[in-house]
């Protein structure tokens, strides 16, 4: 017969303690812990004993070592951010803001799959059958393969998933989900992680692709224990302002592909459409001949985005100056704004520094601090930077330039937009071809890259 007790979980980690503490040990936040009751199984032990039994481990030359079979979603940004397509089997968490657009991605996911007759269940816990209806319909039109269900005992939805066997199943939102052996209330610590827990064990056995919704909290991070991120294959971010039309889909862990790409949508009245050119779309409406506005190159995992920064420098009305960063690290800002006072003699010690980088993306590549010192200089002097050229490299506490990666992908990028010139470290100028259509200037010092500004 089970027996109850009541423990205490950390919100934050998922971290056990059998009493209350001011700061968890693991993860070392303060008043993170709540109590929670939980239930023990005396039969518990006896089954482990009995599945260790029928364990046996395998030599790993006796598993297949043949090439990861992948579906595609019918969506190329998201194939891109999963790396390639989805693998059968695999769990996937889709974290976002609210209303930022996860259950319209993965509404136009269950069309593209129906429309190739794969059978795909979508559970909802927030909506009903008619709310879901209405929203399919703005998106577009839809086959039978779609099976809809407005459950939140998991239960029942076990049942369900292992009676259809879909290929693809949306859970809309963990956080709605409960378990009946666990007593505490849906969302919390304890249900969130029994919850995915027995949505893993399903993926794994039956080889169904599972996608989760979670909500975020206002840090930014999926709501609830952070074993929730670890517990699944791959964990996507929806990011971007909801009042705005742009979305950004990065990929901040995937165990079947790479953990940089990012997936650029635009929101439309028909739902979310794809932008093929980054570039192009993050540089719509840069003003020309503006100072302190500076192009530079980011690469997001194989795909180089070419975005501007924008950087406004003013003397400062109170005693202690003002810094602002938006979509780059606040830090880096302080850190660059020395560096060029103290290697390069700009007084910037009483000055307020607001930088941006438009677009609304939100990027701490170190391949951006040249671009950002130059922004900040153009800024301080009121002198605008030749708008044709793009500017990418690495800078250093000595004011040194150091070489970045994927050059070559980060000059044609420039080229294939139309741009002259392109800044770039001297170490990389060294060992890359000549590439048409564009001239070349290599800088070993910050100091170097701001005499060009003049």
């Amino acid at each position: 017969m089970a027996k109850s007790k009541s423990v205490f979980f950390c919100q934050q980690c998922g971290y056990e303690s059998a009493k209350w503490m001011g700061q968890c040990p693991a993860c070392r936040e303060w008043n993170t812990f709540t109590e929670e009751p939980v239930l023990i199984s005396a039969a518990g032990s006896k089954a482990r004993a009995a599945g260790a039994a029928k364990a046996s481990p395998k030599a790993i030359s006796e598993i297949s070592g043949d090439d990861v079979i992948r579906i595609s979603t019918g969506i190329g940004e998201l194939d891109r951010v999963l790396g390639g397509g989805f693998v059968p089997g695999s769990l996937i968490l889709v974290g976002g803001d609210p209303g930022i657009g996860k259950s319209t991605l993965l509404l136009q996911v269950c069309r593209n799959l129906s429309s190739e007759n794969k059978n795909v269940l979508y559970i909802s816990g927030e909506e009903s059958l008619t709310q879901i209806r209405l929203r399919a319909e703005r998106i577009g039109e839809f086959t039978d393969s779609l099976k809809l269900l407005c459950e939140t005992d998991l239960g029942v939805i076990e049942e369900c998933i292992t009676a259809s066997k879909p290929s693809c199943v949306i859970i809309d939102s963990i956080q709605t989900m409960s378990s009946a052996d666990i007593s505490s209330s849906p969302g919390s610590v304890s249900q969130v992680r029994e919850s995915t827990n027995i949505l893993l064990r399903i993926a794994k056995t039956l080889g169904i692709t599972i996608f989760i919704v979670g909500h975020v909290t206002k840090e930014g991070t999926v709501a609830g224990p952070r074993v929730l991120e670890h517990m699944v294959d791959t964990v996507l971010y929806f990011e971007g302002d909801r009042h705005a039309s742009y979305r950004i889909l990065r990929g901040v862990k995937n165990r079947f592909g790479s953990t940089n790409e990012i997936g650029v949508f635009e929101m439309s009245g028909s739902g979310l459409s794809e932008v093929e050119n980054a570039s192009a779309y993050m540089l719509d409406g840069r003003p020309e001949g503006a100072s302190g506005s500076v192009v530079v190159c980011s690469m997001e995992g194989t795909r180089p985005i070419l975005l501007e920064i924008q950087a406004l420098i003013t003397r400062t009305s109170f005693g202690m100056p003002r810094r602002q960063a938006t979509g780059a690290d606040y830090n880096r800002v302080n850190l660059l704004m020395a560096v060029l006072e103290r290697r390069t003699g700009l007084k910037l010690a009483d000055c307020d520094a607001y930088v941006n980088l438009t677009g609304g993306i939100r990027i701490s590549e170190p391949a951006l601090d040249l671009g950002m010192a130059m922004a900040i200089a153009s800024g301080f002097k009121n002198r605008p930077v030749d708008p044709h050229t793009v500017v990418f490299g690495e800078v250093g506490l000595s004011g040194e330039v150091r070489s970045v990666t994927q050059v070559e992908a980060r000059v044609k990028e420039a080229a294939r937009l139309g741009f002259e010139t392109c800044i770039i470290p001297s170490g990389n100028a060294s060992k890359l071809k000549e590439i048409k259509d564009i001239k070349l200037i290599g800088v070993s010092s910050l100091e170097d890259c701001i005499q060009l500004i003049g």
